[in-house]
């Protein structure tokens, strides 16, 4: 069986912690670099729910895409929810590790992973990664639909082929306009705006769109006449850990190690229910 460490080493050349966004906290947070590692759990948040799961399971290493501690701490004390989390992976010999916007960027990273779920062909990285000399490597993805569809019709397939949740997808523009390139983003997505009215594409397919930022962009019509698609955050990351699992299951082919390697299924989305408003639009 391969010690914590030479599990982290082959972690880190997937997603080297050094392409992370500076303001980011990725790497390991808890865990015994000498401990054995036999089974693995893959999930997007490090919640109590998650961690539950990894000890019934009986892994010994927690992979995350979201952070734990983003913005530091001075207490791990068992009274506070994230240091609840701390004793028990400590209590259960389970490590912790977090690949967060190093995964975002990665070839193949989060944004792979979503558009292979919508059955996109990806073309090019939305935002390159000017340090990669292949093209390969950056923030979002830009994608060929084909062939072409509505609006409706992309968001209906989102909203079947992602994970469930409350929210579905919403979606800002007309929603009969065809689709023949779309530009997707796991996870948060507003910040890139500019970047896609650059990309020409006719859609953009991200989460967390907020009404300020979108009321803008659509209003902006002459320039930017394209739709937006709106999915819950963790459904367009959960993808990744599918993804992720595949990669260290075939590293744990070529070396022999034999792990086990398991997706949580647990929806970790915050919102539990949707109540549409009478006579809102489909």
């Amino acid at each position: 069986m391969p010690r914590l460490s030479e599990v982290i080493a082959a972690l880190e050349n997937l997603w080297p912690a050094e392409r992370a966004e500076s303001w980011d906290a990725v790497g390991t947070v808890v865990g015994e670099p000498d401990q054995e590692v036999t089974r693995v759990l893959l999930a997007v948040d490090p919640v109590q729910e998650i961690v539950d799961e990894a000890v019934k399971l009986g892994a010994d290493l927690l992979v995350t895409h979201h952070p734990l501690y983003l913005r530091g701490t001075t207490t791990v004390a068992a009274s506070h929810f994230k240091g609840r989390v701390v004793h028990t992976l400590i209590k259960n010999d389970i490590a912790l590790h977090v690949a967060h916007t190093n995964a975002d960027s990665a070839d193949p990273g989060v944004s792979d992973a979503l558009a292979g779920a919508l059955d996109l062909r990806v073309v090019r990285p939305l935002v390159p990664d000017p340090t990669d000399t292949s093209g390969r490597r950056g923030l979002g993805r830009v994608c060929e639909v084909d062939p072409p569809m509505t609006v409706r019709e992309l968001a209906e397939r989102a909203a079947e082929r992602l994970p469930a949740t409350a929210q579905g997808i919403r979606v800002a523009g007309d929603p009969e306009a065809t689709v023949r390139t779309i530009a997707v983003s796991g996870g948060s997505g507003d910040s890139l705006f500019d970047q896609v009215r650059a990309s020409g594409v006719d859609a953009f397919l991200t989460a967390d769109l907020r009404h300020h930022p979108v009321s803008e962009f659509i209003a902006d019509r002459a320039h930017s006449p394209l739709a937006l698609l709106d999915a819950a955050h963790w459904a367009t990351e959960w993808p990744w850990c599918e993804l992720a699992a595949a990669q260290l299951d075939e590293i744990s082919d070529r070396h022999g190690w034999d792990l086990r390697v398991h997706v949580s299924r647990t929806v970790t989305d915050p919102w539990t229910s949707h109540s549409p408003s009478p006579g809102a639009p489909n």
